[in-house]
């Protein structure tokens, strides 16, 4: 077993997938890539329809919990991430949403120069097949493929004409020219299979001579000789190694895992270090600052017509859906049931999406644990870009100790204007006529929830992580003392050291996380093999000509 490679990627989740893939494209060097969790073989896993079980296995998941929230009456907020080959893209909802234009604008703007939209766009295309086919903005003959759903269930069609009835445009594409509006829902799923980054990218390259994966190996630090990374302590089937990296080590741990391990390594703010004893190899205060999320609530109506989920439920019809799928990969355990969607401004003055739907028609959890008793639709409703932000610490020097996690939901008060006209637009939305024929009463947040302290008490009762925690090893310029990374991906004050993962990200993202993170290994791919980034683009995108007197 060798200990010495040219580079060492820790995380087999969606970002170290695709860099894993990417360097070994070059046969001239080895790549090492290393991942706390096991394989992604399970049928759950595979099963689109069975995303509730995968995020709820606790073999792969890393079952993290919030600090008790102070803004949501002390209560705990799950936050799970994937502990298995192929990371969160192996337990998550398969939903593939790049992002607004808008987004990395405001990137390139906070000094990650070079990931405005039209640097960003062409590795968007180079990771993406697109079942419909690619155009200017979507591609064509990537290992990542994406589809829409059927549509079968007329309630998915309702939801996107309602949306048109209260005002909003329908887009043809959410990924393309116009994300803002109602439309289909993009999804990672090829054939009925859930196509994780996994089985996009290091399925492909499993081959290969020069890559090595090892699973189940837990990461304990940054090796340093001064100031330059040289490689990893780790501890493999119960036995301490140190593997040396004659290049770079590359973090792909995700926004929770990544600013960790920095920290375990002396790469943090310095005090914090010193308080459990670990020697500081570089000030950097921005590590695990600057945690951001999506937070999100469900708004349920009852369904006249017994056309929803809701008659699925039992045993019986699971292990007939079970079946189907193991035999032909069809019906509807073949899709991830998020198949229309929705992105609004909540307001005048705001220049692009801050609100995002996910239509599902079903009455019922994420996690699928609490499910209303009765036929029933819902739109998932989140808010885009929060102004709360948290942070990541140690508990101790342990490396098996989990992180201290505080997101501090809802802290800035802008936040709650934002979630109360959610709410007030969701409701809107719903009464359209095109849900006549199947709107019974609304179950949640329910008819007499009405004023601002009314919706305010559902809101901190109810609203629950959309699983996208990003930011805390933030990208920007380099003489920027709250930045972690520059532009190139490479952490500021040390050598032989990289971060390319979501937790780099300057600002959170229009949509689910997933997208942007692979077109992020992508292009940090780029920057660590030193080779021509991909000529930006010269497409336009929307802006609502209007944004600054008009919300719709």
């Amino acid at each position: 077993m060798s200990t010495e490679y040219d580079y060492i990627i820790v995380g087999a989740g969606s970002a170290g997938c695709v860099m894993a893939n990417r360097l070994t494209e070059d046969a001239s060097v080895s790549v090492l890539l290393v991942e706390a969790g096991g394989g992604d073989w399970s049928p759950f896993i595979r099963m689109p329809s069975a995303l509730a079980i995968a995020m709820e296995t606790k073999s792969t998941n890393w079952n993290d919990l919030s600090e008790p929230e102070p803004h949501l009456g002390g209560r705990r907020i799950t936050c799970p991430r994937g502990k298995v080959v192929g990371g969160s893209s192996s337990i998550n909802g398969m939903v593939y949403i790049r992002g607004n234009a808008m987004d990395f604008e405001s990137w390139d703007r906070a000094g990650a120069r070079g990931w405005a939209y039209a640097d960003v766009l062409p590795y968007f295309k180079r990771a993406e097949t697109r079942e419909e086919g690619g155009d200017g903005y979507r591609g064509f003959d990537g290992p990542l493929h994406t589809s829409y759903g059927p549509m079968e269930n007329p309630l998915f069609a309702a939801f996107v004409e309602a949306g048109r009835q209260a005002g909003y445009p329908v887009t043809e594409d959410v990924n393309g020219f116009q994300q803002e509006g109602f439309g289909r829902m993009d999804r990672t799923i090829r054939g009925g299979v859930r196509w994780s980054a996994a089985r996009a990218y290091l399925d492909a390259a499993r081959g290969r001579a020069n890559l090595t994966l090892w699973t189940r190996c837990a990461v304990e630090r940054v090796t340093f000789a001064g100031r330059r990374a040289t490689g990893l302590a780790c501890r493999r089937k119960g036995q301490p190694v140190t593997v040396t990296a004659r290049r770079e080590v590359i973090l792909a741990g995700g926004a929770i895992n990544s600013p960790q391990l920095l920290m375990l390594s002396g790469v943090g703010p310095a005090d914090h270090l010193r308080q459990h004893g670990i020697a500081v190899v570089a000030d950097r205060p921005g590590v695990g600052a600057n945690l951001t999320d999506h937070l999100e609530f469900y708004f349920q109506v009852a369904c006249r017509e017994p056309i929803t989920l809701y008659g699925t439920m039992g045993l019986v019809p699971k292990a007939l859906i079970g079946a189907r799928w193991l035999l032909t990969r069809e019906g509807l355990g073949a899709t991830n049931h998020f198949e229309s969607c929705g992105f609004i401004r909540s307001r005048a003055g705001v220049a692009w999406p801050d609100l995002q739907y996910h239509f599902l028609p079903a009455a019922i959890s994420y996690n699928g644990k609490d499910l209303a008793e009765q036929h029933g639709f819902q739109a998932h409703i989140g808010s885009m870009r929060s102004k709360s932000r948290g942070r990541i610490a140690l508990r101790s020097a342990d490396p098996q100790a989990r992180p201290s996690i505080l997101f501090n939901y809802m802290s800035h008060p802008d936040d709650w204007v934002e979630m109360r006209a959610a709410v007030r637009l969701t409701r809107e939305i719903f009464a359209q006529p095109a849900f006549d024929r199947y709107r019974a009463e609304e179950i949640q947040p329910g008819a007499a929830v009405q004023t601002d302290d009314e919706i305010d008490a559902f809101i901190r009762d109810h609203v629950e992580s959309g699983y996208h925690p990003c930011s805390t090893c933030r990208m920007g310029a380099v003489d920027d003392p709250l930045a972690v990374v520059g532009p190139d991906t490479r952490v500021i004050g040390v050598e032989g050291l990289r971060v390319a993962d979501s937790s780099i990200m300057p600002t959170i993202t229009t949509g689910n996380l997933n997208a942007p993170t692979i077109m992020l290994a992508e292009k940090a791919s780029d920057h660590i093999r030193g080779r021509q980034l991909l000529p930006p683009s010269n497409l336009p995108f929307f802006r609502a000509p209007d944004w600054e007197t008009a919300q719709r």
